[in-house]
C-alpha cells in the first residue's frame, strides 16, 4: 500500500473531525463535581471512567487523559498544550444521574474540562505515526463470519500443568469481529509492543473469525524458536501485514489549559457526600493446588485470583512494590510459600442485568477492599513508618543528554524516538526502549524507578547539580535477562553507600540498566540507604477464618 493511499485513508476520516469540538455552550455538566490534585503514587495510571449509581470517578488522570476521555480519542491524536500535559494528575469525582449513558459522561467531561480548567482546543491534521494493518500477498488466513453476531475477542487462558520455566504466549480467539475493531483490539492487547495506534487499511469488509497467538516483546528473547513477534503473528496466522507508517491523522489540537482548576463549591461534603467504604459483598478463600501459577483477573464487579502469594496480596493492598523485601518489615516467611484462590463479589449499584458490563472495579477501591478482607480473614494487623532501606542516586560524570525544547511535552514512552531506531530490531535481548522528551534530572529519576522493575525499588534522588530539562533514549534489557539484574543486591550492612558501577555486559550481549545509563547517558547510580515508609507486621494468622 503506498503512502498516498495510506494518507487518503486517513485524511477521509477528517469528515468526523467536526465531533471532536462539539460546543459545550448546550452540552450536559455533572450536577457537581470534587476536581483535586491525585495524591503521589510511585506508579500512577489512570483508573475508573464508569458511572456507578450517581457517581463518576476517574483516578489518577494526566490532562492528556482527560482530554483523550472526554473526546473518545487515543491519546496520539491530542496534539500541542503545555510541557506538564502528561505529568501533572487529577482526580475528578462528579455526581450524574444514574441512567446517563457513557456519550453524554464525555459531553460532560468536556464542560468540565471547559470550565473548571479553561480548556480551549481546535481541530486539525498532522503527520503522526501509526501501525498500518493492510491485506498480505496472498488471500487472508482467516475465514468470514456466516451469520451475525457481537464483535468477540476473548482471551484464552495458558494450559495449567506448564512448566515453570515456559514463556507464555498471549493468545485471543475472536468472532464476528471486523478489522476497524481489530486494529483496535491490537493496540489495546499489545501497547508495549505497539507503542503507535494501529490502523485498517486492509479494505476487508464484513466480520472475520480468527485465532492470533503471539509471544510478547519482552519475552521474546527468552522464547527463542518458539517465540513468535506480533508482527509474524498476524502475517503467518492472518495473511495480514502490519508497518510503522507516518501519514497525516486528524488530531485535536490544545490551545490554552490551566494548570489548577478552578476552587470546587464550597459546600462540596453536603452536596457530594462521601461514599461508604467499598467492600466485599462475598468472599471465599481457600489455599491454592501445589504449584498453581498465579493468575489474577477482574470481570464487571468479581475478583478471580488463583495461586496468589499472601505477599502480594498485602503488598498489593498497601501499594507497595511486591518485589522489594525491604518494604514488608516483619514479615514471616509462610509469606511468600502460602498461595490463596481467592472469589469475591462486589457490592454494586450496576443493574444486575449488565454481567461483565458492569463497571469494572476501581484499582484504589480494590486496594482498600483487600486490606479489610486482609484484616477480617487473617486478622492482619499492621502499621506504616519510616525506616532506612535501599535507594538510590543519580549522579553526573560526563553527561550525554540532549538539551530539550522547554515548550515541548514532558514525556516518556516505551519504543523508538523521533528518529525511529529501534535497537530491539537487530538484537531483541535489549528488549527495552525508553524515549524521554523535556525531562529534568529530577524527573529522569523518578521515571528510572517507574520503568526499571527488578534493578531499582526505592526513591532516586537526584544530586547531579544540572539544570533544565533533556531530551535522551535509553536501551537496555530487562532484569531477567541479565546476570546483574537487581542492581549487584542491597547496599552493606550498617548503610554504608556503595557505588553501583556499570557489571561487565552479559555474554548474550544483554546490558543492564546501569550500564546503560553510565555507557548512555553520562550518569550513574549510587545506591544508599534512606529512610522511607514501610509496612510493619505486627500480628497475621496463617490460616484464613473460615468461608
Amino acid at each position: 500500500m503506498t503512502m498516498r493511499a495510506f494518507a487518503g485513508i486517513i485524511l477521509s476520516s477528517l469528515l468526523c473531525a467536526a465531533a471532536f469540538a462539539q460546543s459545550t455552550d448546550t452540552a450536559p455538566t455533572f450536577e457537581v463535581a470534587d476536581v483535586h490534585l491525585s495524591p503521589h503514587r510511585e506508579f500512577a495510571f489512570m483508573d475508573g471512567g464508569f458511572l456507578r449509581g450517581d457517581r463518576y470517578a476517574l483516578r489518577q488522570a494526566t490532562m492528556l487523559d482527560l482530554i483523550a476521555t472526554a473526546y473518545g480519542l487515543d491519546a496520539s491524536n491530542v496534539q500541542g498544550g503545555p510541557s506538564w500535559l502528561e505529568t501533572d494528575r487529577f482526580d475528578v469525582i462528579a455526581k450524574a444521574p444514574p441512567t446517563t449513558s457513557p456519550a453524554a459522561l464525555k459531553l460532560m467531561l468536556r464542560s468540565l474540562l471547559a470550565e473548571r480548567f479553561k480548556l480551549v482546543t481546535h481541530t486539525g491534521s498532522a503527520p503522526i505515526p501509526a501501525f498500518v494493518l493492510t491485506v498480505g500477498k496472498g488471500p487472508p488466513k482467516m475465514k468470514q463470519a456466516e451469520d451475525s453476531g457481537e464483535g468477540d475477542c476473548k482471551y484464552q487462558e495458558p494450559p495449567q500443568n506448564t512448566a515453570p520455566d515456559t514463556v507464555r504466549s498471549v493468545e485471543f480467539s475472536c468472532h464476528h469481529t471486523t478489522m476497524e475493531e481489530f486494529a483496535q483490539h491490537l493496540h489495546n492487547w499489545t501497547r508495549n509492543d505497539l507503542t503507535d495506534p494501529v490502523v485498517d487499511a486492509t479494505g476487508l469488509k464484513g466480520s472475520w473469525d480468527f485465532d492470533i497467538k503471539w509471544t510478547p516483546q519482552p519475552l521474546l528473547q527468552k522464547a527463542g524458536a518458539d517465540g513468535i513477534s506480533i508482527f509474524d503473528a498476524v502475517d503467518k496466522e492472518l495473511g495480514l501485514k502490519l508497518e510503522r507508517q507516518t501519514a497525516p491523522r486528524p488530531v485535536l489540537i490544545v490551545d490554552s489549559v490551566n494548570q489548577k482548576p478552578t476552587p470546587n463549591p464550597p459546600d462540596l461534603e453536603k452536596s457530594l457526600p462521601s461514599p461508604p467504604p467499598p467492600q466485599f459483598d462475598v468472599a471465599v478463600i481457600k489455599p491454592s493446588k501445589p504449584d498453581e501459577p498465579f493468575r489474577a483477573r477482574i470481570n464487571g464487579g468479581q475478583v478471580d485470583a488463583v495461586g496468589a502469594p499472601l505477599r502480594f496480596l498485602i503488598t498489593f493492598a498497601w501499594n507497595l512494590n511486591s518485589r522489594d523485601e525491604e518494604v514488608l518489615v516483619g514479615a514471616p516467611k509462610w509469606l511468600d510459600s502460602d498461595h490463596f484462590d481467592i472469589l469475591a463479589k462486589v457490592v454494586s449499584d450496576a443493574p444486575s442485568n449488565l454481567g461483565p458490563k458492569a463497571p469494572r472495579i476501581d484499582i484504589e477501591d480494590l486496594r482498600q477492599m483487600m486490606q479489610a478482607l486482609l484484616k477480617e480473614r487473617f486478622k492482619l494487623q499492621a502499621h506504616v513508618e519510616d525506616r532506612p532501606i535501599s535507594a538510590y542516586t543519580l549522579i553526573a560524570v560526563k553527561p550525554k543528554l540532549t538539551k530539550a525544547d522547554p515548550l515541548s511535552r514532558t514525556r516518556c514512552k516505551e519504543g523508538p524516538g523521533p528518529d525511529g531506531k529501534d535497537p530491539r530490531t537487530a538484537n531483541p535481548v535489549l528488549n527495552r526502549l525508553l524515549s524521554c522528551q523535556n525531562m529534568t534530572m529530577a524527573q529522569i529519576g523518578e521515571e528510572l524507578q517507574r520503568v526499571a522493575g527488578g534493578y531499582i525499588y526505592g526513591q532516586v534522588s537526584d544530586s547531579t547539580g544540572i539544570q533544565g530539562s533533556w531530551d535522551f533514549t535509553l536501551s537496555f534489557s530487562s532484569a531477567n535477562l541479565t546476570k546483574a539484574g537487581a542492581g549487584a543486591g542491597p547496599p552493606p550492612p550498617g548503610g554504608a553507600a556503595t557505588s553501583t558501577t556499570a557489571a561487565a555486559s552479559d555474554p548474550n550481549g544483554a546490558v543492564t540498566l546501569f550500564d546503560a545509563v553510565s555507557r548512555q547517558l553520562g550518569l550513574k547510580l549510587e545506591k544508599q540507604r534512606r529512610p522511607a515508609p514501610v509496612l510493619v507486621i505486627d500480628h497475621i494468622e496463617e490460616k484464613p477464618t473460615e468461608n
